[in-house]
């Protein structure tokens, strides 16, 4: 058993270990204040236990909408600064608002003053230990690939753009066709013979078998890989490293084998769990609704002098098993915006009225499809409705587009909350594998994780 590897944190562990960490920082350091300076506001004690709870509960929840657990933020120190600053005042503030939860307000303000400087202090510490430490390339995790040469750059390129942690080392050539060449000066081309031997002297920490050749794994490459796992490496296929490292489903690497690869979610045949879903859907749809009705003063007028136009507009969308709908929105581009033929939105689209740019990046503009939600229509989380027009015209690219179709359509979702608008036929295939690897692990955990990610969407102002 190998026992010299190199120390490496997976994705979900790095994310456990922050939110484990956020709140033990808190809590130490509330502690401390409490010693040093008479702090009695917060006192951790087994009368009182439920405060810690809460606590913990209101930290890593805030978090989660100000991005302290997406790990490009984490590993970024001036970008943590702004999430810790905001999480720490959200947190210090709901947690003075729920006394039932939580102790009565202090009479004296100093005690709030050294709630808010402890919890910040404490966040700020660890987490620029964490930057230093923990987000540098001494946890790297180092990798082999076994593949055919042709596949390398764009295999290397999905791994290590997705994952700055993660090194490829070196590949295996499952091609014997090929001619043996360079292609990345810093991967080095390894012989089947030197393959235990490479591993072991550059402490690697799994080998990922990326090629769709059976006859490529021969005999040979096979009695080694059977070596190095009864040695404790650990051996994966690619299309699940890609999967748990960016969140998405390879469709096109899978290419036409794609079933094989795409257990459908149980929860989209559970009853119980579409049950609660549609509960909470006409639940948020009627608070959606409510607040819509408040904005529309607000819109009518903005509408009035900015969009010069119609307030609503309805557009054909392809909703659940390719049914087609009359999506409703409230307006923001000018008129006859597509007299020269429907077309994709872009990146500062021209045909975007001012106000309707700001209602767009507020997501004000979504707000009338909580009739649709209503309606049955669609869902609150799932793929974005498209366009038959552009449906037929990205299917006619990509044969497993028309997939997303299983389930409704939504106001938010995987792909929404992940990437930016999209405006080719490149960027509806990036939406399609984030869409895709939502309906494989559709689930309750997966749709509230969705909803903070909204929030952040709309609070960071970052809607299209």
């Amino acid at each position: 058993m190998n026992k010299y590897k190199d120390i490496h944190f997976e994705v979900s562990e790095r994310k456990i270990l922050l939110r484990l960490f956020d709140v033990i920082s808190v809590l130490l350091s509330l502690y401390l204040v409490g010693i040093v300076f008479q702090f009695n506001y917060f006192n951790i004690s087994a009368t009182n236990f439920y405060w810690t709870i809460v606590l913990g509960i209101y930290l890593n929840f805030i978090g989660s909408v100000f991005e302290m657990y997406n790990l490009q933020v984490a590993s970024n120190q001036y970008q943590v600064i702004k999430s810790i600053i905001l999480t720490s005042s959200t947190t210090v503030l709901l947690y003075l608002l729920t006394p039932i939860y939580t102790p009565v307000l202090p009479s004296n303000r100093i005690q709030i003053f050294f709630f808010f400087i402890a919890i910040f202090l404490a966040l700020f510490t660890w987490r620029m230990i964490y930057v230093r430490f923990f987000a540098s390339t001494r946890f790297q995790k180092k990798v082999i690939l076994i593949c055919d040469q042709d596949q390398l750059k764009e295999l290397v390129d999905g791994l290590e753009n997705a994952d700055p942690h993660y090194r490829v080392l070196g590949f295996v050539n499952s091609d014997s066709t090929n001619i043996k060449t360079e292609v990345f000066p810093n991967i080095k081309n390894i012989e089947i013979n030197d393959l235990e031997t490479f591993v072991k002297k550059n402490s690697i920490s799994e080998v990922v078998i990326a090629s769709q050749k059976t006859d490529g794994i021969t005999v040979k490459l096979y009695n080694q890989l059977i070596d190095l796992l009864e040695n404790g490496y650990i051996i994966r296929e690619y299309t699940q490293v890609y999967e748990a490292i960016t969140q998405r489903i390879p469709v096109q690497y899978v290419s036409r084998d794609f079933y094989r690869y795409f257990p459908f979610s149980r929860s989209n045949q559970n009853h119980l769990y579409l049950i609660v879903v549609r509960f909470l859907e006409i639940v948020i749809s009627l608070i959606g609704l409510g607040i819509g009705l408040l904005l529309i003063p607000l819109v009518f007028i903005g509408n009035l002098f900015g969009n010069k136009g119609k307030l609503f507009y309805t557009q054909e969308r392809v909703g659940k098993n390719g049914a087609v709908f009359n999506i409703v929105k409230f307006r923001t581009m000018i008129k006859n915006a597509e007299s020269d033929g429907a077309v994709f939105a872009t990146f500062n689209d021209s045909r975007i009225t001012p106000f309707g740019k700001i209602m767009r990046k507020s997501r004000i503009d979504e707000f009338p499809q909580f009739i649709n939600i209503l309606k049955g229509d669609m869902a609150v989380i799932g793929p974005r409705p498209e366009r038959p027009i552009f449906v037929s015209e990205i299917a006619e690219v990509m044969p497993f587009y028309e997939t997303r179709h299983v389930i409704k359509p939504g106001l938010t979702g995987w792909a929404q909350v992940n990437y930016s608008y999209g405006e080719t036929i490149e960027d509806s295939l990036m939406k399609l594998q984030y869409d895709l690897y939502y309906i494989k692990h559709r689930s309750l955990f997966l749709d509230f994780n969705i909803m903070f990610k909204t929030f952040s969407t709309v609070l960071f102002y970052r809607g299209q």
